[in-house]
This record gives C-alpha cells, sequence and structure tokens, in this order.
C-alpha cells in the first residue's frame, strides 16, 4: 500500500508491506518513497514494486530448496498472490503497454510484469478496509487497527 504525501513539510509518499508465507508474517517494510510521484496510482505502483522486488527472490529460494531437498514429491508451482486496492495500479501492472499517463514511470519499476504475464504473480482487488498493509503507511481509526492488527497477527 502506499499513502499519497498530504503534509506540506514531506512531498514524499509511503510505502508500507507485509509478506506473508503459510499465514504468518515474515517480512514487512514501511519506509518513505525515493521519487516524489504525481499521482496515487504512481505510489501505489512504486510500492507494489518495491514489495515483488522482495517477494521474486523468495519465489527463487523456494524453487532451490525443493531442488535440494529432494522430497521425491511433484515440483511444486510456486505462485504469489498480491492484494492491491488501487485499481488503476492493478491495470498499470497487467499492462504491456506504456500508456501516456504512466509512460513516466522509471523502467525500474516495471520490472515484475514478466511474472504476471506467466501468472505466477496474481494481482487480485482487494478493500481498502481488508487492506493489511494499511497498518504501515496511515493512522487508523481505533476498530479497523485492532481489526487489521488481528488480521496480520492472529491477535
Amino acid at each position: 500500500d502506499a499513502l499519497d504525501a498530504n503534509n506540506a513539510e514531506n512531498v514524499l509518499s509511503r510505502t508500507g508491506y507485509v509478506i506473508m508465507y503459510a499465514g504468518c508474517p515474515i517480512h514487512w517494510i514501511s519506509k518513505l518513497q525515493t521519487e516524489i510521484t504525481l499521482s496515487t496510482t504512481e505510489s501505489e505502483y512504486i510500492a507494489l514494486s518495491q514489495a515483488l522486488r522482495d517477494v521474486i527472490p523468495m519465489m527463487a529460494l523456494l524453487v532451490e530448496i525443493n531442488i535440494l531437498v529432494k522430497l521425491h514429491l511433484p515440483t511444486p508451482e510456486i505462485r504469489c498472490k498480491v492484494f492491491e486496492n488501487n485499481n488503476s495500479c492493478i491495470a498499470v501492472a497487467e499492462s504491456t503497454k506504456f500508456t501516456p499517463r504512466t509512460k513516466h514511470i522509471g523502467i525500474k519499476y516495471h520490472h515484475f510484469r514478466g511474472f504476471v504475464k506467466n501468472k505466477s504473480i496474481n494481482i487480485h482487488p482487494i478493500d481498502t478496509t481488508e487492506q493489511t498493509a494499511d497498518i504501515f503507511t496511515k493512522p487508523l481509526e481505533g476498530n479497523l487497527f485492532l481489526y487489521l492488527r488481528k488480521k496480520l497477527s492472529g491477535w
């Protein structure tokens, strides 16, 4: 998730994401983005790209572990399910073309499109009230915070 800059003193957006494995959080980040973004879509796309920059090596590690351990089981397909609450961001991620509104986004953020195209990474829309990463990017109303905390950590 990303929070657009809403502070006159700081024009950078905040990125937040959590990587879950078997229902448990194994890696999470909350930090300012390094570039000024022109739209919510762009800041969400940069946050998505940064999250997938961490996920893709983890997927490769799982493949390598399967090869090394040799469990004599069928080779598992390593897939990643990503939840994104910005439909425009999903459209940019799933598109193979640049549009006039997105062509300025640096090539460094498009690195994961091949994984989306071959379906090893699937991006699913999620309602903002269900977006666990919001806990890392913005202050939340009490009940929503408690709900997302429970969803994230189980308590």
